[in-house]
């Protein structure tokens, strides 16, 4: 997925070939052939046909550029009340899985010190997601893995409606990690890395 530099105990991914239309087409690819078809979020279908999602290309390469480009999606978020959701990718920053929910961390911090707790909340997927008393070769692990490292930032308002409109949510993960076992490992390996170009 392209060259990889140091910074510090950081690592970067620097994606020498692709332009941010080919990292948004990927992620959109994604999204259709393997959320959406695959039921991972039901509620997915919905907003991609309303075409309300949008996906935005980060092009830093620090925390602070990284944490600049969050909270002007959030700005953006707050004027523009057509847009339900956003998927901020990082292509560029946070290729370790560690340092990523060290990213997380601060940009929930973020929306607290700015005052937007109970109106957005994230959620998280990077190439490497892992779950806590997972190995990394878990199939179940894929649920949240996606082309690039990502926040999903989400308008708390809305999930409450949906989770309220869809009923018991609870049994989504299960499902998911169910339906990804039977798969299989060397199944959605490929799924992905078709997905990707044949690069993971």
């Amino acid at each position: 997925m392209g060259m990889v530099f140091r910074m510090g105990r950081r690592t970067g991914c620097i994606n020498m070939t692709r332009t941010d239309q080919q990292i948004i087409q990927q992620t959109r690819q994604w999204i259709q052939s393997f959320v959406i078809e695959f039921n991972l979020c039901p509620f997915a279908r919905r907003e991609m046909n309303k075409d309300s999602v949008r996906i935005q290309v980060s092009s830093a390469r620090t925390v602070e550029n990284a944490l600049a480009d969050f909270m002007a999606d959030i700005e953006l978020l707050n004027v523009n009340l057509d847009i339900e959701t956003t998927l901020l990718l990082f292509p560029f920053f946070l290729d370790d899985f560690f340092d990523y929910l060290d990213f997380v961390y601060l940009a929930e911090a973020s929306l607290l010190t700015a005052g937007y707790e109970g109106i957005y909340q994230l959620a998280t997927f990077h190439p490497k997601y892992c779950f806590a008393h997972t190995s990394v070769d878990d199939v179940t692990n894929y649920t949240n893995r996606s082309p690039y490292p990502m926040l999903h930032v989400l308008r708390e308002e809305s999930v409450e409606k949906a989770i309220s409109a869809y009923g018991n949510t609870d049994q989504i993960p299960e499902n998911n990690m169910a339906h990804l076992q039977n798969m299989g490992l060397d199944a959605v390996k490929k799924l992905v890395s078709d997905l990707m170009g044949g690069t993971q």
